[in-house]
């Protein structure tokens, strides 16, 4: 018997006597924005000129980023949740948000004066931030680790740190809506920070809870 072949039976009978609910990853996709939505609509809601901002690329861009920091965690948790399924190549596809706030730095740096980075890159809603997407994101990756729980990971910590960085994104959208600071140097540098603590917290979490 191959390895990969004994590690799906173990998973197999695993299964067998977990008679517990297994949520399938449609419905979580489907539940964890109207978890984040749940928190951020009575708490901060969207800024006052939400219409008028959508037609500016900086806010734009900021929906870009962290929806497809969403997708693309989300695509890696899941192939994550299983033994023998390979997820390093939906690993690198997170890359592709960093990428594109990565681009839009430059362009921001090349369009702006040298003596405005420091102020567009500390902003005017720094603590805000490092706050409403931990905040937001926090019961997304409840979510997410209660479905990896139900799953059979064999990277706890590093699923943990994936289901984190997916609350992180998604949580990032709806904030994104409130945030007034739309310049990429400000989005470079706090919503990252703010993401490390989901991160850090479902690492730290999914080390324990997802050991099986």
């Amino acid at each position: 018997m191959q390895t990969r072949e004994l590690i799906e039976d173990l998973v197999a009978g695993a299964g067998r006597q977990d008679q517990g609910f297994v949520p399938p990853f449609w419905a979580v996709a489907c539940l964890a924005p109207l978890l984040a939505a749940a928190v951020f609509w009575p708490a901060l809601g969207p800024r006052p000129d939400f219409a008028a901002a959508l037609q500016t690329v900086r806010f734009d861009l900021k929906f870009v980023q962290a929806g497809l920091l969403a997708v693309t965690a989300f695509a890696t948790l899941v192939a994550l949740a299983r033994p023998a399924q390979p997820w390093r190549h939906r690993a690198l596809t997170i890359l592709l948000p960093a990428l594109v706030l990565a681009s839009a730095v430059l362009m921001e740096l090349a369009l702006v004066p040298p003596e405005l980075w420091a102020t567009r890159a500390a902003g005017s809603n720094a603590l805000i931030c490092l706050t409403a997407i931990p905040s937001i994101g926090a019961p997304v990756l409840a979510l997410f680790l209660f479905a990896l729980r139900r799953q059979a990971p064999t990277r706890p910590m590093l699923s943990g740190s994936v289901a984190g960085l997916g609350a992180a994104g998604t949580a990032a959208v709806f904030y994104a809506a409130h945030c007034t600071d739309d310049s990429p140097l400000f989005v470079a540098l706090w919503y990252p920070l703010a993401s490390l603590i989901l991160v850090a917290a479902g690492a730290l979490i999914g080390s324990r809870v997802l050991r099986w």
